[in-house]
């Protein structure tokens, strides 16, 4: 594969080539910049979002130079910036939560919805997660949202997290636990997530 060609194709060629030419970065963002907002939203709500995800890519940008470029994908890199800065914002997300348990409203998908009685039905059932999710400890909760909401592999929500995978699937699984017995049973990542967990 050329150069020329990897360019075209992985986000580390165009970190690389930003060290030469920064405006060569505006590819990374460009790839990234409304998955990690869609993220954001959904964790602090769209008042702070725009800021978190500014600094998010500012924050990269800055620490382009000690990006590890056999990494071709910058994506779990910008996840784990993006939720560092996320945990600034404890009280914010909380506050999110809260805010989603009283009304069942989620801040990415509201625009988009309608209110047929299985919409009302799946917000009953968000609240009550949201609540749930609220009561995590702030580790869990990261690691869940991570797999559920911006769609990480576990590897990638490891790397994402400077952790073990082992500590992942640890995490995960006590926050499933401790979610399944609040929601009285029922399966938290039906709720969570409306695609599939990808482990």
């Amino acid at each position: 594969m050329t150069d020329s060609s990897r360019a075209e194709g992985d986000d580390a060629s165009h970190i690389r080539r930003s060290l030469r030419e920064p405006e060569a970065f505006a590819e990374v963002f460009r790839r990234h910049a409304s998955d990690i907002t869609r993220y954001v939203t959904r964790r602090l709500g769209a008042n702070a979002a725009d800021d978190v995800v500014a600094e998010t890519f500012l924050t990269a940008f800055r620490q382009r130079g000690h990006y590890d470029v056999t990494r071709p994908h910058a994506r779990p890199w910008l996840y784990g910036i993006a939720t560092n800065l996320i945990g600034r914002h404890v009280r914010t997300e909380l506050h999110q939560l809260r805010v989603l348990e009283r009304t069942g409203t989620d801040p990415v998908t509201a625009p988009f919805t309608d209110r047929s009685d299985d919409r009302v039905s799946a917000e009953a059932s968000r609240r009550r997660l949201a609540g749930a999710l609220a009561t995590l400890p702030k580790g869990h909760r990261d690691a869940l949202l991570l797999v559920a909401w911006a769609g990480l592999t576990y590897p990638e929500v490891a790397e994402a997290l400077g952790v073990r995978i082992g500590t992942v699937r640890s995490r995960i699984n006590r926050a499933r636990e401790k979610l399944r017995k609040e929601l009285g049973g029922v399966n938290p990542m039906t709720i969570v997530s409306e695609e599939p967990v990808h482990e």
